[in-house]
C-alpha cells in the first residue's frame, strides 16, 4: 500500500534512533553485569559504529539498484535479532557481536528512512525541511528508547519490548509499496559523486557532528551518574537514563521546530553556522558543570543545538542533486561521519580515566569544527553528473 511507504519511513528513522542510543541507555547495567571498564565499554559502540561505517559505503548504492523493500525488510529482521542479543548477552563477546550485527541492520533503516523521506513529505520540494520532520521521529527514539529501557523491571525487558515494536514495523514494511529501484543504476556513479566538493564537504560535516551525536547519545548517562553519585543522589542510574531521554526529546521537539521553516533548504548553511556556535558553548558548559542542575540544563540546550544540524546538512546536500543519486550520496557522507563517530567513541573512553566529564572537552572542540566547516559548506558547488 502506498499510503503506508511514509509511516514505515518514519519507524525506520525512529528504530535508528533506538538503535544510536540501545548502549547508552545500557551502559550501566551492562558494565555492571558484565564489569566492564569504560575503556572496555568504548570498544561495544565503537565497534557498532566501524561496521556501520563499512556497510554504509555500500548500502546507499546496493539500494539505488535493488529498492527500498529488500533493505527494508532485511534491516527490521537483523535488528531485532540484535536487541535480543544485547539482552542475552552473557559476555563481552556476545555484545561484540551484537553491537556488529546493529551496525548491519541500522544503516539499512538508516538509508531507507533518510532517501525516502524528502521525496514523499512537503511534495519533495524542501528536502532540508522534510529531513527535519522526518528525523524529529529520529529523536523520538532517542527519547523513548532509553525510558523503555530503564523505566521496566529490568533492561532486558526493555529490550524485548522494543523487539516487538521493531516486528510491528517490519510488518508494514512488508505491505508497504515503496519507490521503484533505478535499474539502470551503475555503482561507479558512487565513485563520480565521491569526488564533488558539496558531497566531501558535507562528509566532513557529518564527520563531525556524527561523532557528537553518537558521544552524547553513549557516554550522557555515564557522565550524570557520575555527577549524581558526586552529589549523593540516590537511584542514580535510573535519574541519569532519565537525563538521557532528556537529550532526544529536545532534539525531536527543535527538528519539528526547524521543519516548520519555509524554505529550510536555502537558508540551511546560516542554520547549521548559529547552532554549531550554541553547541560548542553548551558542551563547554556540560564540560565544566559542577553540579547534577547546570548539566541538566546543558544537556537539554545541546539536545535543540544538535537539533537541525544533520537533517539540514543531508537536505542541503540533496538539495543540489537529482533525486536518483539520493541513496548514493546519503551512503558517502553517513560513512564518512560514522568513521567519525568511532573515533570519538575511543577517544573518550581513552581520555575518560577516572572521570567521563574530563573527556567532554573534545567535544567542544569538534563542535568548533564543525563550525568552520559549515562556513565552507556554503560556497561549494554541484557538477553534472555523467
Amino acid at each position: 500500500m502506498k499510503a503506508l511507504t511514509p509511516i514505515v519511513a518514519l519507524t525506520s528513522v525512529f528504530m535508528l534512533g533506538c538503535c544510536f542510543v540501545v548502549f547508552g541507555a545500557c551502559s550501566v547495567g551492562l558494565t555492571q553485569k558484565l564489569d566492564l571498564t569504560d575503556a572496555q565499554w568504548s570498544l561495544i559502540p565503537a565497534l557498532f559504529l566501524y561496521t556501520a561505517c563499512i556497510v554504509q559505503l555500500f548500502i546507499g548504492a546496493i539500494t539505488d539498484k535493488i529498492g527500498h523493500k529488500p533493505i527494508s525488510i532485511v534491516s527490521f529482521i537483523v535488528a531485532a535479532v540484535s536487541l535480543i542479543l544485547i539482552a542475552s548477552a552473557p559476555s563481552v563477546s556476545m555484545l561484540y557481536l551484537a553491537a556488529l550485527l546493529l551496525g548491519f541492520g541500522a544503516m539499512g533503516l538508516n538509508t531507507v528512512g533518510n532517501t525516502i523521506i524528502p521525496q514523499v513529505l512537503f511534495g519533495g520540494k524542501d528536502p532540508a525541511r522534510a529531513s527535519n520532520f522526518g528525523n524529529a521521529f529520529f529523536g523520538l527514539g532517542l527519547f523513548c528508547g532509553p525510558l523503555i529501557i530503564n523505566y521496566v523491571p529490568t533492561y532486558q525487558t526493555g529490550l524485548i519490548i522494543l523487539t516487538v515494536l521493531n516486528i510491528i514495523f517490519l510488518v508494514l514494511a512488508l505491505l508497504a509499496q515503496f519507490p521503484p529501484a533505478n535499474l539502470g543504476y551503475k555503482f561507479s556513479t558512487a565513485f563520480k559523486l565521491l569526488g564533488q566538493a558539496p558531497v566531501l564537504i558535507a562528509a566532513l560535516a557529518l564527520l563531525c557532528y556524527i561523532g557528537l551525536e553518537m558521544s552524547m547519545s553513549n557516554w550522557t548517562a555515564k557522565l550524570m551518574n557520575e555527577l549524581y553519585t558526586n552529589a549523593g543522589v540516590a537511584n542514580a542510574a535510573k535519574s541519569s537514563a532519565t537525563i538521557l531521554s532528556l537529550f532526544g526529546l529536545s532534539m525531536m521537539i527543535g527538528r519539528f521546530i526547524a521543519s516548520g521553516i519555509k524554505n529550510l533548504t536555502a537558508i540551511g548553511i546560516k542554520v547549521i553556522v548559529v547552532v554549531s556556535v550554541v553547541a560548542a558553548l553548551s558542551l563547554l558548559l556540560l564540560y565544566m558543570a559542577k553540579a547534577p542542575a547546570i548539566a541538566i540544563i546543558a544537556v537539554i540546550v545541546t539536545g535543540f543545538a544538535f537539533a537541525p544540524i544533520f537533517p539540514t546538512i543531508v537536505g542541503v546536500t540533496f538539495g543540489k542533486y537529482e533525486v536518483q543519486y539520493y541513496g548514493s550520496i546519503f551512503g558517502i557522507i553517513f560513512a564518512v561521519g560514522l568513521f567519525g563517530g568511532g573515533l570519538l567513541q575511543n577517544l573518550i573512553g581513552s581520555m575518560a580515566g577516572t572521570s567521563v566529564q574530563s573527556a567532554f572537552i573534545v567535544l567542544t572542540i569538534t563542535a568548533l569544527v564543525l563550525l568552520v566547516i559549515g562556513l565552507v559548506m556554503g560556497k561549494a558547488k554541484a557538477k553534472p553528473v555523467s
